[in-house]
């Protein structure tokens, strides 16, 4: 059997937690009505003073005085008038000038009180006491005696409803919130929840510019403090937005504690977001396959700090990633490279070097000026052959795999081809026309700029770039470029820590902070190798499917690496590596590295006429 009690406690609870709501939602309007009553209440009782009320006393005994000295005056001055009918009679002349002189008396008494009366007035509660008094009794003389039929007395009832109801205002406004909160909130946070209460709101935000906003109950999300705004008078969101630094002062938050002022889903609304907590404290950073999404066209980016949501871009656009040195830029940059190895093909130019002696076992990079030059001559050229081959199956679109080309460090690359107006129009093209060719152009820059004597990218290519993501940049105008126009998420401002890398805005998501995934080297190392070449990519049926990650880094069964073929063209007989690069088909930068790195190893040596022998047959 059941208890009984059960049910009455629960319901209990259920009562006493939906009349606290309703509470909750009525306090913060009336907290300003509260708020200026017990101002205007502060204000009377501290002119209350005894050295007030003495002088009140004075005044008024002297007003007493005034008025019975002019009440004798007129009618002594009724007297002579009855007196004597002329009116230029001494004694009626002496009583009118006395008369005048009491009536002026007793003005000037009159203004005296007033101002006495206003430096110690009465109370508030005195003051509504009589406003009611003077509305309900009259009225209700005045209803008793125009009742015909039965007595009315609505006005003393209406008074005392009125009455009523400004003391559930008071109490309301009064009230103090009772947030619900868990005991994982830090004490950083219980402060700031404290003074987000519209009750100490209301009361410190005129001292600080704010007068005219209300605060609602803040709550504690999975990304920090979230409260609503109520927006009266002429306030606007923006003007808000400017008043940053007297949030922050009136709340005593910390400097680099991050507040962000948005709008709400209703107009006269704001919304302020302190992020004192991650919402991707929680989850591993580490990038697996397994966050590849199933749908071919997203790949995912990084995690929303306030949310927790999974972020996904774009797979097939192109891309512009801007970072300063050390904000984790390349870290950030793997996995979305790593996506685009595994599901196409993946070209990475590099101009400082460090990514390609990781990457290099995985994929084709480039990185000294003729492999670069290779590259990008390389990638067009295959852009143009697509075009070719789109327009002789009549498709508008690129059905097969998408070559990646991958730019990082921007600024390097274009210092190297600045000069070569050919190669330099090759890139520019790249971004402009190979997305519908699968010919995507990905780039990464610390120096987002495109004036001066070293942009971090071309004037012509920026535009190009739709997708934008961008880490900390060391100002207002690189944050211009690397946004556009949602420089106002200002990336500039995201703080200088160990804690903040990797940490960055993507354009168009919103002013929401996101934390992306990172692939360290062994990730890198583990990834299947597939080195791409024009030769070997081909339209419609015959592409290669998708790779997939497995362990080791060693070549399959069957498959000789391109620094086995070098070694195999020149025991062969090629002696020059023009030579080497017919036999074995590979492109000239990437014969020029296996050489050096063979001939380092002592595999290959190189005579003074710059022939190349095998290593045995040198010695």
């Amino acid at each position: 059997m059941e208890d009984p009690h059960v049910d009455w406690k629960q319901a209990w609870s259920t009562t006493a937690h939906t009349t606290n709501s309703a509470l909750d939602s009525l306090t913060p309007l009336c907290a300003p009505f509260a708020a200026r009553w017990d101002l205007e209440a502060d204000r009377r009782n501290k002119l209350r003073t005894p050295e007030h009320l003495k002088a009140l006393m004075a005044a008024q005994k002297e007003h007493n005085g005034a008025r019975s000295t002019h009440a004798t005056a007129k009618s002594q001055q009724l007297t002579a008038r009855a007196a004597s009918n002329n009116p230029f009679a001494a004694g009626r002349r002496a009583a009118r000038v006395a008369s005048k002189a009491a009536a002026r008396h007793e003005r000037d008494t009159r203004a005296k009180l007033k101002a006495a009366r206003v430096n110690y007035p009465s109370t508030l509660k005195a003051r509504a006491i009589q406003a009611h008094s003077v509305h309900a009794v009259p009225s209700a003389v005045a209803s008793a005696l125009m009742s015909t039929s039965h007595l009315t007395l609505w006005p003393a009832a209406t008074s005392a409803v009125l009455v009523g109801a400004n003391v559930a205002a008071l109490a309301l406004g009064r009230r103090k919130l009772r947030v619900a909160v868990d005991e994982s909130v830090s004490l950083e946070e219980r402060q700031l929840m404290e003074r987000l209460d519209p009750s100490y709101w209301v009361e410190h935000a005129p001292d600080r510019g704010l007068s005219g906003t209300v605060t609602t109950p803040p709550a504690i999300e999975p990304g920090g403090i979230r409260c609503e705004i109520r927006l009266d008078g002429t306030w606007t969101v923006k003007t808000l937005a400017d008043k940053a630094d007297s949030v922050r002062a009136l709340l005593g938050a910390r400097t680099a504690l991050r507040i962000r002022i948005t709008s709400a889903s209703r107009g006269g609304w704001a919304v302020v977001t302190l992020a004192t907590r991650s919402a991707a404290a929680g989850v591993s950073s580490l990038w697996t396959p397994d966050r590849i999404p199933s749908d071919p066209l997203m790949m995912s980016l990084a995690l929303d700090t306030e949310t927790g949501d999974e972020v996904l871009v774009p797979f097939d656009e192109r891309l512009l990633v801007s970072g300063a040195s050390g904000t984790g830029k390349s870290w950030s940059f793997r996995p979305l490279m790593a996506t685009a190895h595994l599901r196409g093909d993946l070209l990475l130019i590099d101009g400082k070097g460090e990514e390609a002696n990781i990457w290099e076992a995985a994929c084709r990079v480039a990185v000294e000026r003729d492999e670069i030059t290779d590259a990008v001559d390389e990638a067009h050229g295959e852009m143009t052959r697509r075009k070719v081959d789109m327009k002789q199956r009549g498709i508008s679109v690129w059905d097969g795999r998408q070559l990646t080309v991958v730019v990082d460090e921007g600024q390097v690359i274009l210092a190297l081809i600045a000069k070569d107006k050919d190669r330099l129009q090759r890139l520019i093209e790249l971004s402009s026309l190979g997305r519908s060719r699968g010919v995507v152009l990905w780039w990464a820059t610390q120096y987002p700029l495109t004036d001066g004597g070293a942009p971090g990218v071309h004037k012509l290519i920026a535009p190009n770039l739709l997708t934008r993501f961008s880490l900390r940049v060391a100002g207002t105008t690189q944050a211009q470029v690397a946004l556009d126009d949602c420089a106002h998420y200002a990336p500039h401002q995201i703080p200088d820590g160990r804690e903040y890398r990797g940490h960055g805005y993507l354009k168009g998501y919103g002013p929401r902070m996101l934390r992306t995934w990172t692939l360290d080297d062994a990730g890198v190392r583990a990834l299947p190798k597939s080195i791409w070449s024009p030769a070997k990519t081909s339209g419609g049926s015959s592409l290669r499917p998708p790779l997939h990650l497995v362990k080791g880094t060693a070549a399959p069964s069957g498959m000789a690496s391109n620094r086995d073929k070098v070694l195999a063209a020149v025991q062969s007989g090629a002696r020059t590596a023009r030579d080497v690069a017919d036999a074995t088909g590979l492109n000239k930068g990437t014969v020029s590295r296996e050489i050096k790195a063979l001939t380092a190893s002592g595999a290959l040596h190189r005579t003074a006429d710059g022939m190349l022998l095998p290593g045995q047959q040198a010695a």
